[in-house]
């Protein structure tokens, strides 16, 4: 492996337009694969996916709820109260992926991962005290 970097950088140091050209061969290789994939992908789908249909493989699946052409009454739009909940639900759950690392090297990181993680989580209340004030989480 490092006389392959190694003759690498070389063909990099000569400079050569031709002899350049080769750095790039595994760029070609891994685009070519994934240009393959893709096709064997669609053309396989067809061939080991379903062959039998029936109306309920046909129809819209809408959270167990019948699809119908007209709303039902007195349901009307959903409220946007649900895509609020569900945005603030992605929100503390990507905090919890970001402080994870912090909590398993809070030792390593010392009093700086301390001011950045205080910073991250400041963030996030003062977002959300905006959320609250302006009556976001209220269901009424």
């Amino acid at each position: 492996m490092n006389s392959s970097v190694a003759s690498a950088g070389a063909v990099l140091a000569q400079g050569g337009a031709e002899a350049g050209i080769g750095v790039y061969l595994p760029l070609v290789l891994i685009l070519a694969l994934a240009i393959a994939f893709a096709v064997f992908s669609v053309l396989l789908g067809p061939l080991v996916g379903p062959s039998r249909y029936n109306k309920a493989k046909l129809s819209a699946y809408e959270c167990g709820i019948e699809p119908s052409p007209q709303p039902l009454v007195g349901a009307g739009r959903m409220p946007v109260a649900y895509y609020v909940t569900a945005m603030l639900f992605i929100l503390f759950d990507i905090e919890m992926v970001f402080l994870f690392p912090y909590a398993v090297s809070a030792d390593a990181l010392g009093l700086w991962g301390v001011a950045a993680a205080t910073l991250f989580i400041a963030t996030f209340f003062i977002a959300d005290a905006y959320v609250w004030r302006r009556g976001g989480l209220d269901w009424n």
